[in-house]
């Protein structure tokens, strides 16, 4: 992977709007950046919004990425996972963008968790327990199991080791265990 295209390394990027973009040629090698982001944009937003724990800012996440990869699709289509890396440029986006309120609205020591909303009426006993965690801990579940990537491919993903995926993906689900236990 080269340096440029390292998902740490995009930050300070501007967007272009869609309709400003340049059109995308398709090449023989791979497929266009059309049939990529009909093939994996719900599915990334569907990971970033489990991830996020937030629908609202994993859409606007995934827009962000999705225009960041039309922007660069020659480079990006010839990774091993472009899926992975618009996922990862999403959460890197609603990061930078939760530093960026919290330091325009500071929150006091009842608000715990600032930016999170409420759980909403209907939600899954595994999903309150899974916004129990941390967003490092859920951001390894998610590549995991959601997006079903190997070991390997979520320590890409997340520019870690692959022994801290295994490891936040133990405690992870310890803490889900004795989440779910204590709910039965």
């Amino acid at each position: 992977m080269e340096r440029e295209d390292h998902p740490a390394r995009v930050r300070g990027m501007k967007s272009v709007p869609a309709d400003l973009a340049p059109p995308v040629v398709a090449t023989a090698v791979g497929p266009s950046f059309e049939d990529f982001y009909r093939a994996q944009a719900g599915r990334v937003h569907r990971a970033l919004a489990v991830t996020l724990a937030d629908a609202d800012v994993a859409r606007e996440a995934t827009d962000e990425a999705m225009a960041r990869a039309c922007a660069r699709w020659g480079r990006v289509s010839e990774l091993d996972n472009p899926g992975g890396w618009v996922y990862r440029v999403g959460l890197n986006w609603a990061t930078s963008w939760w530093r960026k309120v919290g330091r325009e609205r500071p929150f006091s020591v009842d608000d715990h968790g600032g930016l999170l909303p409420p759980v909403e009426p209907g939600a899954t006993t595994a999903l309150v327990a899974l916004r129990g965690l941390g967003t490092h801990h859920r951001a390894v579940v998610v590549c995991r199991v959601l997006l079903d990537l190997s070991v390997a491919e979520t320590a890409v993903v997340l520019a870690i080791s692959e022994g801290t995926v295994k490891s936040r993906l133990a405690r992870a689900l310890a803490a889900l265990r004795t989440a779910l236990s204590e709910e039965s």
